[in-house]
């Protein structure tokens, strides 16, 4: 039997490296707050840039067509979208022969993160040292989502640096103040913290009514979740939710009827996307994020301006409805 236990405890012991690795999975390391380890589809370049006295870089592809026509575009992303997702778009219109700058905004993918807070003033100087920095004079600008509220932002204040601007799916088309009460900072990163890939798959797939299939979506969650194992989440996360106090403390909607340059709106028919809506009054969440009718009726009030609604699609039209959106810009673009 003394020979018996030290014999039974030997082959345990052998055993507990094989059952600890069949069941460990493999760690993949944290992407950097900047994004490092997340792949862009074309080289990346930095611009260096000073906001309120601090030294960033901004980071943004420019991409040259095979046969160009002449004409720029910039491409402005969303607030929880890295600019990489534009890689079709890219494609589509260097075939067109446009020559698209795709900038990270600050505070965003591959560009610094600031210790301040986020402004659209801020955000639009930038665009335009950016194309100072390339020496391009005029552009046509394609914006998404919250990137919406930057390209008016831009063709208000400079508005002889645009001659198009489309609006892919923008938010920005009502003021969330009128709706829902201010927020504190503090609180915000709280929540944010405590959100979960599952629960971030949920809401994108729920708030933007996104008809895509689940691995297409699967990037954007890695992009943002991927960071949390980074020493600098911390700094990232603070930037990211004084994006989302930026959207609210600084409205654009009472400025959109007032831009003058050519306008198109592509919608979504069932893009109701409302940041801020879950805190709001429950009897004034219904009014909100009435996208489609709200576009329609700019346009309406605006001096060059048309609004298109895409059926059975969300927030993320140009994925959605490729073949659509392609045709409407296109078009668009070459009046």
């Amino acid at each position: 039997m003394n020979r018996i236990f030290p014999a039974m405890l030997g082959i345990a012991l052998m055993t507990i490296p094989f059952a600890a690795r069949a069941t460990d999975t493999p760690q993949r390391e944290p992407y950097g707050i900047a994004l490092e380890g997340f792949a862009y589809p074309y080289p990346v370049h930095l611009l260096p840039v000073t906001n309120d006295g601090e030294q960033l870089s901004m980071a943004y592809m420019d991409v040259a067509p095979a046969q160009p026509n002449g004409r720029t575009v910039v491409l402005l992303h969303g607030r929880n979208f890295p600019s990489s997702y534009w890689a079709d778009v890219i494609k589509m219109l260097n075939d067109a022969g446009y020559r698209v700058v795709v900038p990270d905004q600050i505070g965003f993918g591959k560009s610094s993160k600031p210790a301040g807070e986020l402004h659209f003033d801020t955000l639009a100087r930038n665009t335009i040292a950016l194309l100072d920095h390339l020496k391009i004079d005029k552009t046509d600008i394609i914006a998404h989502s919250m990137g919406g509220m930057l390209g008016v932002r831009i063709a208000r204040a400079y508005p002889d640096r645009v001659t198009h601007l489309v609006l892919t799916a923008p938010i920005g088309l009502e003021d969330y103040r009128l709706y829902v009460p201010p927020t504190p900072t503090e609180k915000m990163i709280e929540t944010e913290d405590k959100l979960t890939a599952d629960g971030y798959r949920k809401q994108l797939q729920t708030n933007y009514a996104i008809k895509l299939p689940p691995d297409a979506i699967t990037p954007f969650i890695d992009a943002r979740f991927n960071i949390k194992g980074s020493p600098d989440y911390p700094r990232w996360l603070r930037a990211f939710v004084s994006s989302g106090q930026m959207i609210y403390r600084e409205p654009v909607a009472h400025e959109l009827a007032l831009v003058t340059e050519p306008v198109l709106f592509v919608m979504g028919a069932d893009d109701h996307n409302a940041p801020g809506r879950p805190n709001a009054p429950e009897a004034l969440r219904a009014k909100m994020g009435q996208n489609a009718a709200l576009a329609k009726a700019f346009a309406a009030k605006m001096p060059n301006a048309r609004a298109e609604v895409i059926p059975d699609t969300g927030h993320l039209v140009f994925l959605e409805a490729p073949a659509t959106y392609k045709e409407m810009v296109l078009g668009f673009l070459g009046r």
